[in-house]
């Protein structure tokens, strides 16, 4: 596999580089580096992702799937202070990464690990899973998400998922539809689909 974002191993040249960003209504300081996923600023995807999820009624932790430096997981987690908040990613260094903002910012309610989609969780009780999926692993990658997310949903847990309609959003709909049932877009910004599916049963 070329060296990208979804490389375990990224082998580009470590730059380190900080800035700041407002999430939620908090300020965060950011570190991040090559072979991460947008290193220069957080994506207007993950942002129209973070504005758009709403916590469900339903108990339990929360995973981020692809969590790169950590914007989706952090700043959830910063104001969830009663939630934990699992971070998981297959690149090494967005894992460091995170781990490494999520102390400058003093966000304490999580657990960060490297996992290759959801292969190395071992909770099955979550109530949310957050995607921003990793587009360059292709879409049997990005569809294995989806049919693992459902098995660590519990029962009227929630899947959110961002994906640009020009890689993939009307497909993605017509699986989770698939998987899931209960499926909905709530919202559509610039191209980006925030799409929604609820575990029924």
């Amino acid at each position: 596999m070329a060296d990208h974002y979804y490389s375990k191993k990224p082998q580009t040249e470590s730059k380190p580089k900080s800035w700041s960003f407002k999430l939620r209504g908090e300020l965060f300081h950011f570190e991040t580096d090559t072979g991460v996923f947008s290193k220069s600023e957080v994506d207007f995807g993950s942002r129209v992702l973070i504005d758009s999820f709403k916590m469900p009624a339903t108990e339990g932790p929360v995973l981020d799937v692809g969590c790169g430096y950590g914007p989706i997981g952090l700043s959830i987690a910063k104001t969830e202070a009663d939630r934990t908040i699992h971070l998981v990613d297959i690149n090494e260094r967005a894992v460091q990464l995170s781990r490494k903002n999520a102390e400058v910012n003093g966000v304490q309610n999580v657990r960060i690990y490297e996992s290759d989609g959801l292969t190395d969780v071992t909770e099955t009780d979550f109530a949310t899973i957050l995607t921003n999926p990793p587009i360059r692993a292709g879409k049997q990658t990005i569809f294995r998400f989806y049919v693992d997310a459902y098995t660590k949903l519990r029962v009227g847990g929630e899947l959110w998922v961002v994906i640009q309609k020009k890689q993939g959003a009307p497909s993605t709909f017509d699986r989770l539809e698939e998987i899931f049932g209960q499926v909905e877009v709530i919202d559509k910004v610039r191209g980006y689909w925030i799409i929604k599916a609820e575990k029924v049963k």
